[in-house]
């Protein structure tokens, strides 16, 4: 005789925190945005309140402080880049490093893209707490790994040998970066196209 035992009801879907349309998603969005425009510090969770409608203990449902926001959004514009610069590094790969960096920068480019307004804030840290001491500290350690990658393509022949790996490390992230100043994803540039004319320029130059 067949089984007729109930199956169990499958757990309902848990819903994000807080009020509909204001998960921690969306107040993490609204804050960049607000921090973008009128700068971290002349910014207060008031504000941000006032910005999305809603009590300032509904923010606070979300996040600690104001700080813990913004530590959320340096982490999500450094963890991509960190993690893409740590594979490069990796030399047990079976790849030229030459390969890895052309593949980074790309990697950095569409890093850039995707998380445009928290790359930007974290431009515009600079070290006025032990936090931004700390995004200021993984860049610098980002710009360093990447060095290393420079400097093995330099030993494998791949790239000229009388330039400094740091200082073209930086280079690198300085042209990356200076896509917010004039990037907008919702123009007409896509991003493939953005990452393989920033690679084109920075490894092949600009001979015809």
């Amino acid at each position: 005789m067949p089984d007729v035992t109930a199956a169990p009801a499958a757990p309902a879907a848990r819903r994000p925190r807080g009020r509909p349309g204001y998960d921690q998603d969306t107040v993490l969005r609204r804050a960049i945005d607000l921090f973008n425009r009128q700068g971290y510090d002349a910014t207060s969770i008031n504000d941000l309140a006032v910005d999305l409608g809603i009590t300032k203990s509904a923010i606070y449902h979300h996040f600690d402080s104001k700080e813990a926001i913004l530590a959320a959004a340096l982490d999500e514009a450094l963890d991509g880049l960190d993690a893409a610069v740590a594979a490069a590094a990796d030399a047990t790969r079976d790849e030229r490093a030459y390969d890895r960096l052309q593949a980074t920068v790309q990697a950095a480019v569409h890093i850039l893209v995707a998380h445009l307004p928290a790359v930007t804030l974290l431009l515009r840290v600079r070290g006025n707490s032990p936090l931004e001491q700390a995004a200021l500290e993984r860049r610098r350690h980002i710009d360093e790994r990447l060095a290393t990658v420079v400097k093995q393509a330099v030993d494998e022949g791949d790239l000229r040998d009388d330039l400094d790996p740091e200082i073209v490390s930086r280079l690198v992230f300085g042209m990356v970066n200076s896509l917010v100043d004039w990037y907008r994803p919702d123009g007409p540039i896509p991003p493939e196209t953005l990452a393989s004319a920033v690679t084109g320029v920075l490894f092949h130059g600009l001979h015809g």
